[in-house]
């Protein structure tokens, strides 16, 4: 329609496979300028085709993908400004660390000013200046992230993928990592989509989430609304709500809201098949009688409950769960 504002970047219907095997199933989406999206899925769920799809390494057989208004679906990846970071973060080996970071816009023929410019701003921005006459194979992994974050964006890309960037970092850097790349991002007013299988990453990085499963958007929202109000059981489950029913309906039940009881007690009947201890609280996972599994989080001084016993659930709070809502696009 006249003035209609155009998305930054429209995705529309877009279907793509594997040989005969669908991967994606008509996944539409917007990004605005500047924002930054979480494409929040389990593993096999598309997340990856789908950004191969945004940078050209993949051509949907149906759907458009269009930036600023342009349709770049058939494109090759060198020409629609788009920078992706992935997991293996593929730095040339027989370049420095200022020589990688500067690849990029020497290739787009920047001059020599400029070039050291951005590179040393980047260097400055991700604490990387000591590092700078390094060769990738000195590096940690975190710090080849970092590299590989930095290489990305110094030739200013219209939008930045990153494919699980953090999933291979050591467990007590990933926080620190994710936090920095958030704080760049928005330093560098980037637009980006950040692919990840974690719950806790996706929701702390992404203005919005999108929820995909099996080739197909769930939901779409703030981390905040998709946390309060999942859109259907899948969605629910892989956020850790246990489901669970009250009078034929089914529910979503937080593991710390579940409480234990008594055989003989109200609730849903359960069997415990085991108990441990998972920093600071207790998990005890149970078998529900009416078929599935359910997991309380308790106080860690609680006493530990023995496998096969009998028990009962009860709960105070809980979420309706029902049909997935239709996202936004």
């Amino acid at each position: 329609m006249p003035g209609e504002a155009v998305p930054f970047l429209a995705v529309r219907a877009v279907d793509a496979f594997w040989g005969d095997l669908p991967v994606l199933r008509s996944v539409s989406f917007d990004l605005e300028e500047g924002e930054l999206l979480s494409l929040l899925g389990p593993n096999g769920s598309g997340k990856t085709t789908l950004l191969r799809c945004l940078a050209g390494l993949e051509t949907p057989r149906r759907g458009s993908v269009r930036l600023r208004g342009t349709d770049i679906t058939g494109w090759p990846p060198h020409r629609r400004g788009i920078g992706l970071v992935s997991q293996d973060p593929t730095l040339f080996p027989h370049r420095t660390v200022w020589e990688n970071i500067a690849y990029g816009p020497q290739v787009r023929r920047w001059d020599a000013e400029a070039v050291a410019s951005r590179v040393a701003e980047l260097l400055g921005q991700l604490s990387l200046e000591r590092f700078a006459e390094r060769y990738p194979g000195a590096l940690s992994g975190g710090e080849q992230q970092r590299v590989a974050l930095a290489r990305a964006l110094a030739p200013r890309p219209e939008l930045l993928l990153l494919d699980e960037p953090l999933a291979a970092v050591d467990p007590e850097l990933r926080a620190d990592l994710r936090a920095e790349f958030r704080e760049l991002l928005r330093a560098q007013r980037t637009s980006a989509i950040h692919v990840t299988h974690d719950r806790e990453e996706g929701f702390f990085l992404g203005d919005r989430v999108l929820m995909l499963f099996e080739g197909r958007v769930a939901q779409s929202g703030t981390p905040e609304a998709i946390w309060d109000r999942p859109a259907g059981r899948t969605v629910a489950a892989f956020l850790g709500y246990n489901i669970l029913f009250r009078d034929g309906r089914p529910v979503g039940v937080r593991p710390d809201r579940l409480r234990i009881g008594p055989e003989g007690g109200p609730g849903v009947p359960a069997r415990v098949i085991r108990s441990g201890f998972v920093g600071e609280a207790r998990s005890i996972q149970l078998r529900l009688e009416e078929g599935g599994r359910a997991e309380v989080r308790c106080a860690r001084e609680a006493p530990s409950i023995p496998p096969g016993r009998a028990v009962r659930l009860t709960w105070d709070e809980e979420v309706a769960i029902g049909p997935s809502a239709a996202p936004r696009p």
